[in-house]
């Protein structure tokens, strides 16, 4: 999906969806001489920053170890597990992680199929020792399945929490825009559904930025702004991931979402490197996004 916007609506692309920092000294001289300015003088702590796995899958699936050891190389302190533990046991991935200073405190799972399966998911967390689980997607086009998932992602709340684990929801564009009819969309039911004492939200910032456009909105960062703001339950992490004019997913500094605009307006307590599609290769996207947050100033 793109933006389809031309070079005579660079102002506008500049103050709704903010652009990479050579677009921005382009385009606005004044903001790029001043960077210091009051306001944009607070970083993100490196201790919060994280990579989704899903980034760098295909160097997983050629060699797990030196593509978690130069995630540990370039700095980071924190991973979010996705794909399983490529054969190892959880105390197996505990034992290599902690060798490589790295905690594994946050992972993608489905909802478990039956409290057996419920029971090994936050046992497996709790041996990583993470501190959130997340659902990572859910999708249908009927209102009674997606009440029917908050159900159960309440109760899986319920138990993670008693194990001491926070639980969350990542979202997608389609949360926003598949009708369920009377002008219900999925997010309406989930924010509605999902118990705020319970549940959290890990917004993917380049996602709620497209829901925006594919809603229409004039300013997707906005749509996103109000995603975070308005809903009942709290957001504690991120997924930090650019976007291209084109729509597709950019590494992080050289697409066009203005993520200063977000992080001024909302700070988590983890900011999670993502990009599905690596402009070049999954190790150099590691590095400009671990580089981008470390130097990113709101």
């Amino acid at each position: 999906m793109c933006y389809g916007y031309g070079p005579s609506r660079r102002s506008l692309l500049a103050a709704g969806l903010g652009l990479g920092a050579a677009a921005v000294a382009a385009a606005s001289p004044a903001a790029a001489a001043h960077p210091d300015r009051p306001g944009w003088r607070r970083h993100i702590p490196p201790s919060q920053i994280s990579m989704q796995l899903w980034t760098v899958r295909d160097d997983l699936a050629k060699n797990y170890d030196t593509t978690l050891q130069y995630l540990a190389e370039i700095g980071y302190p924190r991973i979010e597990v996705a794909l399983g533990y490529f054969g190892r046991t959880a105390q197996q991935l505990r034992e290599f992680l902690d060798g490589l200073g790295i905690r594994a405190t946050s992972s993608h799972d489905g909802i478990a199929p039956d409290a057996a399966a419920l029971d090994t998911k936050i046992q497996n967390a709790l041996t990583l020792g993470q501190k959130y689980m997340v659902v990572p997607y859910l999708a249908s086009d009927s209102l009674d399945q997606w009440k029917t998932w908050a159900e159960q992602m309440n109760v899986e709340a319920a138990a993670a929490r008693r194990a001491g684990l926070r639980y969350g929801y990542h979202n997608h564009a389609h949360e926003f825009t598949t009708d369920l009819g009377g002008g219900k969309a999925p997010w309406d039911v989930l924010t509605s559904e999902l118990d705020p004492r319970l549940v959290h939200l890990e917004i993917d910032l380049y996602w709620a930025v497209t829901g925006g456009v594919g809603r229409g909105a004039p300013d997707p960062v906005r749509f996103a702004l109000d995603v975070i703001r308005k809903a009942p339950q709290r957001v504690l992490q991120f997924h930090v991931k650019d976007r291209h004019l084109d729509g597709d997913m950019a590494d992080l500094g050289t697409g066009t979402i203005d993520f200063r605009r977000i992080f001024d307006k909302h700070r988590v307590q983890e900011y999670i490197v993502e990009n599905d599609t690596p402009d070049v290769t999954p190790e150099q996207t590691s590095r400009v996004g671990y580089r981008y947050l470390r130097r990113v100033k709101f």
